[in-house]
């Protein structure tokens, strides 16, 4: 092949984006060396690893915040994880960041979240020695258990951006990664209210005036505020940032959704169920550890049992969850 694409995109970077945008020429590279693909950047590659692995698929079948929705509009992760991309490959474009790089980091951010969203992480962490976070889950996913055990290889960047997209983590290495950071609450608060409006938990007419004046009556008008602002107060500069005002508003809106919705015993009245199902999963499969598949055989020969354990009920849908909980539990009618 006479032109290369990879070389020719690589020199595109070094000439095109910020001066404080990674550049895949200067990655910290992968855990195992690869021979590098003729087409695709390494950031480009590692995007597409994750969209074609099966951790990836199974988000459809994972809850966002309503458990096991069966209405057809309702977030799932996957179309969460979507939104997250969508509004991180606009803000890298704006910047001038590396796109590949950030939809990247988007696309695999959420690989490690439990059936049952967050109340399936409270299950785990009430069960298992250490607390349960998905971030560090979605780590392992790409780096312990995909392709059986052998992992996706990524990049440095792309796994650093991956664990730190999460409050409560260290802070992530690039600029990139702080986008998804940013993104990733942007559609989760905007898309969770579109969500609890069509379900009947929250009015149209009860979200605080104070953040519509600021961030806009509609949920397009709200997320073309936040970006326009990430924008304005980051171009040409090393951070990632908000004007305070509209950080503020942000955060106050946050905050009425956790005590209106996420808090909200009309959305949240099966979170009690879920958690029992997947503890009382754990312990069948703690004292049958012999019905676990062969990855998770491994896992528990090298780092112990409730390593496996967590590792497997983490990787379940919603649906297999409650499939498997009913052959296990639930009685069968004679025939």
């Amino acid at each position: 092949m006479e032109f290369e694409p990879r070389k020719y995109v690589e020199e595109q970077e070094k000439q095109m984006l910020s001066p404080y945008a990674t550049l895949v020429v200067n990655s910290k590279g992968r855990q195992r060396e690869e021979e590098p693909c003729p087409i695709r950047t390494d950031f480009a590659r590692d995007r597409d690893r994750i969209i074609h692995s099966s951790s990836f698929r199974r988000l459809k079948h994972k809850t966002q915040v309503f458990l096991a929705p069966l209405g057809d509009h309702y977030r799932t992760r996957l179309t969460h994880t979507l939104e997250v991309a969508q509004i991180s490959r606009t803000l890298a474009r704006a910047l001038r960041l590396n796109e590949d790089l950030t939809e990247a980091i988007a696309m695999g951010h959420d690989l490690g979240h439990t059936p049952f969203g967050h109340s399936g992480e409270k299950a785990l962490s009430s069960v298992a020695s250490f607390e349960f976070k998905h971030a560090a889950q979605s780590v392992r996913v790409i780096d312990r258990l995909e392709r059986e055990g052998k992992g996706l290889n990524l990049t440095y960047e792309v796994r650093n951006g991956i664990a730190t997209h999460s409050d409560g983590g260290a802070d992530a290495a690039t600029l990139e990664g702080k986008i998804v950071e940013y993104s990733d609450k942007i559609a989760y608060i905007n898309h969770d209210i579109e969500d609890a409006i069509r379900a009947g938990i929250l009015g149209p007419d009860e979200l605080p005036y104070d953040c519509l004046y600021i961030l806009g009556r509609t949920k397009s008008e709200r997320i073309t505020t936040l970006i326009e602002s990430i924008i304005e107060n980051s171009f040409g500069k090393n951070e990632i940032r908000m004007s305070d005002e509209v950080w503020k508003a942000h955060r106050s809106l946050r905050d009425f959704m956790f005590q209106s919705v996420y808090r909200n015993p009309l959305a949240k009245g099966e979170e009690g169920k879920a958690q029992e199902l997947l503890v009382q999963l754990y312990r069948h499969f703690e004292k049958h550890p012999n019905e676990l598949p062969p990855l998770y055989h491994t896992v528990m020969e090298q780092e112990g049992k409730e390593r496996a354990l967590c590792d497997y009920l983490a990787g379940m849908t919603d649906i297999y969850a409650i499939s498997l909980y009913n052959d296990l539990f639930v009685p069968k009618m004679f025939r």
